[in-house]
């Protein structure tokens, strides 16, 4: 069997091209695999949220095969690449003609599309989820996405994958905290990554304050480029001349990993969510931190005593500001939180375990005979 591996790879800037190297490395070892290969046994499709998938998502339809679905909203690569038409058109084919009203709302609204929660309504999954002869998520609300757009989708779920990044040694981590005149029990909580309005940095900074008016020894740590020009004007106020806010922009992947040691807390909330399993936060679980969630079902298979969960609401700040006083206060529960972390993901994300899954799903669908029925064109047609 000849697979065809259909994704962003590096030195694209996104999480999806880091996974699918890692991923196709992993899966040359069970047999053959090809990079862009459109005459391959069967093909397996990365599918995101951006404009990087346009390609590859068009191909995913033509020549339907395997679709991971890495973000299960594309409402955002839909209107960033589709016209007002076509954009429409498709609302509507995903949900019926009596939403063409509210189609035409959320074009004119889009600038909005990144907090509004009606854009992680309506994911848009319908077309993909048909094509395709299978569909591999990460997490069970991805897979309920893409069943309430086709019941009869042939759904399988796939851990995301692990792979030990190069993470500095103890003597090192120590030595950096000291230059970031971080004290021994002073506590390091940091969010990561692309920093998007749903990723709560509002909420987090209120939820710091608290904390520091309590008396928490605690730093908070900003990293990462933000998405949204708006967004960071409205921020940027807030995340400088405070000397208990580290704030790092856009890291390359060693010093990523210097700063993701140093820290002790990963805050990874979302809201409005689009389903996703976010590869920072199993990054950093496996390297054994403690990693604060937004509740939901995307993290359901995740260890009740490995992560800490804070549910969107009213009582969202002061839940966040209880772990970061309580985290603060006990230096050794984050510790062995953290310890909880990396034993689960090591043994159920690690990359070669991932592979053979993903390679067993791939030969299941070259070896189906049945072959889905297909009565539509491109996005948009």
């Amino acid at each position: 069997m000849k697979v065809g591996f259909f994704s962003p790879l590096p030195p694209a800037a996104t999480g999806v091209a880091d996974y699918s190297a890692a991923l196709l490395g992993a899966l040359r070892t069970h047999g053959e695999v090809v990079v862009d290969d459109a005459r391959a046994d069967v093909a397996l499709y990365h599918i995101g949220n951006n404009h990087l998938h346009r390609e590859i998502y068009s191909r995913a339809i033509a020549r339907p095969g395997v679709a991971v679905i890495h973000d299960a909203v594309l409402q955002h690569f839909f209107l960033g690449t589709l016209s007002a038409e076509q954009y429409v058109d498709e609302f509507v084919y995903n949900y019926g003609e009596w939403t063409r009203g509210l189609a035409e709302e959320l074009w004119n609204s889009r600038a909005r599309s990144a907090a509004d929660p009606r854009y992680f309504a309506y994911p848009m999954l319908k077309r993909i989820a048909t094509a395709s002869r299978a569909v591999i998520v990460h997490n069970p609300a991805t897979a309920a996405v893409v069943r309430r757009h086709n019941p009869g989708a042939r759904v399988i779920e796939i851990p995301h994958l692990f792979v030990p990044p190069p993470v500095p040694d103890a003597v090192e981590t120590l030595r950096f905290r000291a230059g970031l005149g971080l004290g021994p029990r002073t506590l390091l909580a940091g969010v990561f990554g692309h920093l998007r309005e749903s990723k709560r940095v509002g909420v987090i900074l209120r939820a710091a304050e608290l904390a520091w008016a309590e008396g928490a020894d605690l730093k908070l740590l900003v990293q990462g480029k933000f998405a949204s020009s708006d967004l960071e004007r409205a921020m940027g106020a807030r995340l400088t001349g405070n000397p208990r806010i580290l704030r790092v922009g856009f890291l390359e992947e060693r010093e990523f990993w210097k700063w993701a040691a140093a820290a002790d807390v990963c805050l990874n909330l979302r809201f409005p969510s689009a389903a996703e399993t976010s590869g920072i936060a199993i990054g950093m679980m496996g390297i054994g931190k403690a990693v604060v969630f937004t509740g939901g079902d995307e993290i359901v298979r995740i260890p009740e005593d490995a992560c800490l969960r804070v549910e969107v609401g009213a009582a969202e700040e002061r839940e966040l500001a209880d772990y970061l006083v309580w985290l603060a206060g006990e230096r050794g529960a984050a510790e062995e939180i953290g310890k909880r972390a990396a034993e689960y993901v090591r043994a159920e994300h690690a990359v070669d375990r991932v592979a053979q899954e993903y390679w067993a799903a791939l030969e299941e669908t070259n070896l189906a005979t049945t072959e889905p029925h297909i009565g539509f064109g491109q996005p948009g047609e």
